[in-house]
This record gives structure tokens, sequence and C-alpha cells, in this order.
């Protein structure tokens, strides 16, 4: 992509105005090595164009060449000459070698230099995309506000696009459990609603219905067990939502399990780390107990302390067996 075109989708794509900065910052790679390619052209071009010096040129130039050569072997002969030209030489020098930037105000100066180039090339890149988006066959244009650059529709489109705005549909809200849900049907579809409560956990029914209010899902007929329970797929309006041309161009499996879970390692804490390595010994020298089971005391109205249960610290509920009644 060129450097025009990355200027003109950030300045369309942006919702502040994006300042010259902003876009130097973001774009001064790709600036300089356009202006790097276009100087290689140049000189490519000049070299071309002049194939080297003529004839005349060449002994004119090898004649005050050796007229050089004469001049100063004649001024190294003169000792005067080369002893008042020694101390000159080295006061030049010194003075060069105190006067010369350091190696970081040369960095520094070079940057400056690039910024300002890179700055120059996008000045007249705006100016150029400004040019174009004012002919007359285009509806919008690009305005300089708070020292920024931003795309709008013309003034003269006004009633046009007024009434387009007021023709779109609202933004659909959706809560967790419903995008849950139609994630579920967009990969699984068609699919029914016990298989969606199956794998989220929880009754789905009442999302469904929000769902098919809102256009997203519809239904698929009904699925060949018992009960025949009603299978359900998404809609059109699923795709154009979501800006998919179709259900592939959904993320892949692979692309999730790619990302990790993040929160995986909350649940992954080991038992050797909590564990005291007293008990690891007690625990060791004990013979293994036969596994209990849960017992589920029945719900009594008198009880006092429904709801109300102590769990002790290793997580084992003991219920007490009920005396025989006489």
């Amino acid at each position: 992509m060129s450097l025009k075109a990355k200027v003109e989708a950030i300045i369309y794509a942006t919702e502040e105005p994006v300042t010259l900065n902003e876009l130097a910052s973001l774009l001064k790679d790709t600036a300089l090595a356009e202006l790097s390619v276009e100087e290689e052209a140049r000189l490519a071009l000049n070299e071309t164009v002049s194939d080297g010096p003529s004839v005349p040129e060449a002994d004119e130039a090898l004649l005050i060449a050796e007229g050089l050569e004469e001049a100063a072997a004649e001024f190294a002969n003169e000792p005067s000459a080369t002893a008042e030209a020694t101390p000159v030489a080295d006061e030049v020098q010194l003075e060069n070698s105190a006067s010369a930037p350091t190696k970081k105000e040369q960095k520094q100066a070079e940057e400056k230099e690039q910024l300002k180039a890179v700055k120059a090339r996008l000045s007249a890149i705006i100016d150029e995309l400004t040019t174009d988006y004012a002919a007359s066959d285009r509806g919008m244009e690009i305005r300089q506000i708070a020292g920024g650059y931003r795309m709008a529709t013309k003034p003269e489109h006004h009633d046009v696009v007024v009434s387009f705005a007021k023709s779109l549909k609202p933004p659909v809200r959706l809560s967790l459990q419903a995008l849950e849900t139609l994630s579920v049907i967009a990969y699984k579809q068609p699919v029914t609603v016990p298989e969606i409560s199956e794998i989220r956990g929880v009754d789905s029914a009442g999302v469904i219905a929000t769902l098919l209010d809102r256009k997203l899902i519809t239904t698929a007929g009904r699925k060949q067990v018992i009960g025949r329970p009603i299978l359900y797929k998404t809609t059109k309006e699923f795709l154009m939502r979501f800006g998919l041309n179709d259900v592939s161009e959904l993320p892949s499996t692979e692309e999730f399990e790619k990302l990790g879970e993040p929160q995986a390692e909350l649940f992954s804490a080991p038992a050797t780390e909590t564990a005291s390595p007293n008990a690891t010994s007690a625990s060791a020298s004990q013979p293994e107990a036969e596994p209990v089971t849960e017992a589920v005391p029945e719900q009594n109205a008198d009880s006092s302390l429904m709801g109300e249960t102590d769990i002790p610290a290793d997580g084992t509920f003991a219920t007490e067996a009920e005396p025989e009644k006489s």
C-alpha cells in the first residue's frame, strides 16, 4: 500500500481529528522508504543523462591538475612558507575539533531533518487528497479541525445523509447470556434448546426468545428424535450485524486455542503446594478409606438451619443417623 493510500485510510477511519505529528509518528518508516526510493530513482536518472565529460573538458581538467602539482612542489621547496603554514594548519585543526558536534548531536540533527522531510511529504500528500476530494463528483471532503484532519460529508449532501441515518436500525445490545447462546448456535447450528442448555449448563429458553425477537436466529425444522425438538440456526441479519459473508468466516476453535486460557492458572493450584509435610506423612501411614457418598438430608419445613451448612476443612459432610423410633 502506498503512503498516500495509508494517509487516506487513517483520516477516513479516525473519529477524532488526526494531526500531522500523529501521522508522522505512525508513517515515518513508510515515508522515509518512499523518499529513499525516489532519491535513488533521481540519481539513476542523472547518471543515465550524463554519460561523462567530453574530451575537451577532460583535457582541461588534466591541465589544471598538472598546474596544481607544480605549484605544490614549488611551495614545498620554500622552508619559510612551510614553517608558517604548519602553525596555521594546527590552529585550524584545533578550531575544527572544538566546533565539531558529538555523535549524539549529529544523530539528533539527522532525526530532526528526517522528521522535517517526513512532515513535508505528508503535508504534500494531504494537500493532494484535499484537492482530490474537493471535486464536485465526490461526496466527502477532508476538513482541518482543531489542528488535525478528518473526513466528513459535504454540506450540500446534508439532507440525504440525515434521511438515511433516520432509516437505520438501532444498534443491537445483547447481554452476556445472549452472546453465549448466540455463539453456541453459530458454531453448532442447527442445534436444539436442550443441546444449548447442556453446553452452557443453564436453561437457555428465555434467551432464545430474545434472539428470535432480534431476528438473529430462526427455526430450521425439527430434529428427528423423541419429542422432535425445534432446531435453530443463524440468520442473514446475524451475518450483517457481525460483518460476515457466511458462517465459515467465524474464528476457528484452533484460533481460540492459540489465544490460551488466561484464567486456567487460577484453577490449577497443585495439592502438593498446599499440603504440609506432616499431613503428607500422616496420610501415607493411614490405610485407604472407602469412598464416602454424600448424603442429602430431607428438607423439613420446621428446620431453622435451612440453607446454613458448615463446611468442614476436609470438605466432607458428616451426617448423623436418625435413631430408630420404637
